[in-house]
C-alpha cells in the first residue's frame, strides 16, 4: 500500500470506516468479497455515463498495488477502503507537498480508470469513447451527433498541446471526492 494510501486511510476515522465497512457488506451480502455486480446494482452509479470505468476501477490491481497489473474478479474490504480512498476530500491542514502528492495519485487513479486496455497510454479510441459515452447518455444526444462531437474534441486535444496545461490547472484533489462518510448506508442497498 503507498504512503499516500496510507495517509489517507489513518486520516479516517473508526467510525467513517465502520460505515464504509457496513456499506461493503450490504453490496457485497455479507461476504468477505465484492464482485463487478455487487457495485453495478447500485441505483446512482446505474445512471453514470462513465459506470464501467468506475466498476473497473475497483477491480485493477493498478489501484491497490503499486506496480500491480491486470484486474482481479473481487476484491476484499482492504482493496475496497483502499480504492474509496481515491475519493476522499483531503484534509485542510495538508502540506503544499502532501496536497501535491494527492493530486499526482489522483491523477494517476483518472488515468488507470480511462486506460482501459493496461497499456500504460490513452488512445485516441479510449478518449473517443468516453466522451461518446458522457454525451450520449445524457439523452438528449444520439449516437451519431454523440460521435461528432467526440471526433471534433479529439481533433481539437491533438491540433493544440493541452496535456500539461489541463493536469496543471485542474483542482483534481479537491473536486475528486464523493461525500461517502455521511451517508445513510441503508438508503442504498435494498
Amino acid at each position: 500500500m503507498s504512503s499516500l494510501i496510507l495517509f489517507l486511510l489513518i486520516s479516517v476515522s473508526l467510525e467513517q470506516i465502520v460505515i464504509l465497512h457496513n456499506r461493503f457488506n450490504q453490496l457485497s451480502h455479507n461476504s468477505d468479497v465484492l464482485r463487478r455486480e455487487d457495485l453495478r446494482k447500485i441505483p446512482d452509479l446505474a445512471c453514470n455515463p462513465i459506470q464501467s470505468q468506475i466498476v473497473e476501477a475497483f477491480f485493477d490491481e493498478r489501484n491497490f498495488k503499486k506496480g500491480g497489473e491486470g484486474s482481479v474478479q473481487e476484491i476484499g474490504f482492504e482493496e475496497f477502503l483502499t480504492v474509496m480512498s481515491y475519493f476522499r476530500p483531503p484534509e485542510t491542514h495538508l502540506t503544499a507537498e502532501q496536497k501535491e502528492e494527492i493530486r499526482r495519485t489522483k491523477m494517476r487513479f483518472l488515468f488507470n480508470m480511462h486506460d482501459t486496455d493496461n497499456d500504460g497510454t490513452i488512445t485516441l479510441e479510449e478518449y473517443r469513447h468516453v466522451v461518446e459515452e458522457l454525451l450520449s447518455r445524457s439523452g438528449s444526444l444520439g449516437k451519431e451527433t454523440a460521435k461528432s462531437i467526440a471526433d471534433a474534441a479529439m481533433l481539437e486535444v491533438a491540433s493544440i498541446s493541452m496535456g500539461r496545461m489541463i493536469l496543471k490547472e485542474l483542482e483534481i484533489e479537491t473536486r475528486m471526492n464523493i461525500h461517502f462518510l455521511n451517508m445513510d448506508t441503508t438508503f442504498f442497498c435494498k
